[in-house]
């Protein structure tokens, strides 16, 4: 069995943080109005995708109600990267209600993005099956969430491409309309200057403009 890959913890402990700040300001003013004492409360978290979804950021979910109150009871029944179809349960919640409202939000927009990125992902590499093709992702990412949805392209069985400018020489049609679109001469300077330890993925054909790091 395959093993699917995991997002760094550390990583994960800050992004939620950084979320829940954005989302909490000061506090939670309406329910610090309306609900003065704790209130006993469960919650579901329940797929509503007709089929095909593909789970992920649970991890992550789980940080959010973590980080917001310890003393939440939370109980996955399924992980990052399974299948599920429409009313599974993903996720119950039980303890204070007020910790749940304001972590629910923050919770919901991690599991609900991360998912529909991996869901999609695969439904595309399922259209490509038994054909020579690989799925890739791209660097048109959220800011500051690039590393979770790339991780999230992973568990729909893509594949990730350059994680940064620096992972390797990928010459556009940007950098083209800056070099007087010269193909040849680009690809000439790229081999050229390229940093030590990059190599190029398509070979010695000329008209070839990509290179990565071998450690990417």
């Amino acid at each position: 069995m395959t093993s699917r890959p995991a997002v760094p913890a550390a990583l994960t402990r800050d992004l939620v943080a950084r979320a829940l700040a954005e989302d909490l300001g000061n506090g939670d003013v309406t329910t610090q109005a309306l609900l003065s004492s704790a209130v006993p409360a469960r919650s579901t978290i329940v797929a509503e995708q007709p089929d095909g979804l593909v789970v992920a950021g649970l991890t992550v979910a789980l940080e959010v109600f973590a980080q917001v109150d310890p003393t939440l009871e939370c109980m996955a029944s399924l992980a990052d990267g399974d299948s599920a179809t429409r009313g599974t349960v993903i996720l119950i919640i039980t303890g204070d209600g007020r910790s749940m409202l304001k972590a629910e939000r923050v919770a919901l927009n991690f599991l609900q993005r991360l998912s529909g990125i991996a869901t999609l992902t695969a439904k595309f590499c399922e259209a490509v099956k038994g054909h020579r093709v690989k799925i890739v992702d791209t660097r048109k990412t959220t800011p500051d969430l690039r590393p979770l949805e790339k991780w999230a392209v992973r568990l729909g069985g893509g594949i990730n491409h350059r994680q940064s400018l620096s992972d390797g020489i990928l010459i556009k049609d940007n950098h083209l309309a800056l070099a007087d679109g010269d193909v040849a001469r680009a690809c000439r300077l790229a081999r050229e200057r390229a940093p030590h330890g990059l190599r190029s993925d398509q070979g010695t054909d000329s008209d070839r403009s990509l290179w990565r790091s071998h450690a990417g």
